[in-house]
C-alpha cells in the first residue's frame, strides 16, 4: 500500500498559531474588509442568545442521531437549518496535501453546481478525516461519487470524500482528525485520479475554500460562520497561490519518488490499475471499441451507465477500464 509522504507536513504544520498581537491585527484587518450588508444584526444576535440559553435547559441533541440511518448525502430539511451558526474548525487536518484541480461552483459545461472542491491525488494516496467524528456512510455510486465516505463531525459539519479506491473505515466507526479513512482513486464519474471533497452543514454544501486555505494547507480562522446567504462564497481564494503550490507539490512528489524507487513502482502499478478512457471517433461503435480495447460491450455499458442502443457522440470520452 502506497502512502504519499506529502500528507505529513500538512498534519504537523497545523499545530502552529499566530502570536496574539498578530491575531488582533489580522482580525482588525478582516473586520475592515467586511461587507456591512452581510453582518448579523444585533437584534438577531440577541434573539439567538436568548433562544440558546433557553434551550440549554434541555439535553443537547446527539448529532449522530438525526438522519443517521439515511442513505442520502443530504438527510436534512431546509426548514430545520438555522440562518447562521458559528462552527469551530480549529482542530482540523487537511484531508490530503493535493492542490485544487477544480473549484467549487457552477459548471457551465455540465450545467450544474459543483458542490465541493477537487484535490489532486495519486491512486493509493492516504485520505484523512478532516475533523473528529463518526462514519455515517460508505457507499458506491457508479455515475457520481464512485466509492465515497461521509463523516459527521463533533463540530456539526459533515464532510464527503469521493472517487476513492478503497475504504479504510466502516459505518458507525469513530475517527479522530487525521485518521486514515480511505485511499485516493479514480472511481465513479471521474476523468482522472482526484479527491472530491465537500464540507456541509445540515445538508448545505459550504464552499470548502471558505474554511480551508488549500494553498497554505491550513484554515483561514479558527471559526467559520455559516450563513444561508453566503455559504457558497470562497474566502481569500487565490488562483495564483494555488498555482505556486501546485508547482511545489509536484516537485516534492517527483523528488520523493526519485528517492524511493519501491514507492515509485507501487505508484506506477496503482496508476496502471486505474480507470482508462477512450475518445469516440467517427465510425466508432460499441462493438468496435470493445474489440480494440480488449473488453466487452456489456462492460462498456456498465462502466458508462449506457445501453447498447445509446447513440455515441463523437468526442465523448468512454471509460474502458
Amino acid at each position: 500500500m502506497f502512502t504519499c509522504l506529502l500528507a505529513a507536513p500538512a498534519v504537523f504544520g497545523q499545530a502552529l498559531h499566530l502570536p496574539g498581537a498578530h491575531k488582533e491585527e489580522h482580525a482588525e484587518l478582516i473586520a475592515k474588509q467586511q461587507n456591512i450588508g452581510e453582518q448579523i444584526k444585533v437584534e438577531g444576535t440577541q434573539q439567538f442568545l436568548d433562544q440558546l440559553f433557553k434551550e440549554e435547559e434541555e439535553p443537547e441533541m446527539d448529532i449522530y442521531t438525526e438522519g443517521w440511518d439515511s442513505q442520502l448525502v443530504n438527510p436534512f430539511k431546509p426548514s430545520d437549518v438555522p440562518q447562521s451558526q458559528v462552527i469551530d474548525v480549529s482542530k482540523f487536518v487537511m484531508p490530503h496535501a493535493g492542490y485544487v484541480t477544480s473549484p467549487y461552483g457552477y459548471r457551465k459545461r455540465f450545467r450544474r453546481q459543483h458542490k465541493g472542491i477537487d484535490l489532486k491525488v495519486h491512486i493509493g494516496d492516504t485520505i484523512r478525516a478532516a475533523f473528529d467524528g463518526k462514519v455515517r456512510l460508505t457507499k458506491f455510486e457508479r455515475r457520481g461519487y464512485g466509492y465515497y465516505v461521509i463523516l459527521r463531525h463533533t463540530n456539526g459539519l459533515e464532510t464527503v470524500y469521493g472517487h476513492l479506491s478503497k475504504f479504510l473505515v466502516e459505518p458507525d466507526q469513530v475517527v479522530k482528525a487525521g485518521d486514515p479513512i480511505a485511499l485516493g482513486g479514480n472511481t465513479g464519474r471521474s476523468t482522472g485520479p482526484h479527491l472530491h471533497f465537500e464540507t456541509r452543514f445540515m445538508g448545505y454544501p459550504i464552499n470548502p475554500s471558505a474554511i480551508f486555505d488549500f494553498a497554505n494547507q491550513t484554515v483561514h480562522t479558527d471559526t467559520y460562520t455559516f450563513d444561508k446567504d453566503t455559504y457558497q462564497l470562497a474566502r481569500n481564494y487565490d488562483p495564483a497561490a494555488n498555482s505556486e503550490y501546485q508547482k511545489k507539490y509536484l516537485a516534492e512528489y517527483a523528488e520523493y519518488m526519485k528517492a524511493h524507487p519501491e514507492a515509485a513502482k507501487k505508484a506506477a502499478k496503482a496508476a496502471a490499475s486505474g480507470a482508462q478512457y477512450y475518445t469516440v471517433k467517427s465510425g466508432d461503435t460499441l462493438g468496435r471499441i470493445a474489440s480494440r480495447q480488449g473488453t466487452t460491450v456489456n462492460k462498456l455499458c456498465q462502466l458508462n451507465g449506457i445501453s447498447t442502443k445509446t447513440t455515441l457522440q463523437i468526442g465523448k470520452k468512454l471509460r474502458v477500464k
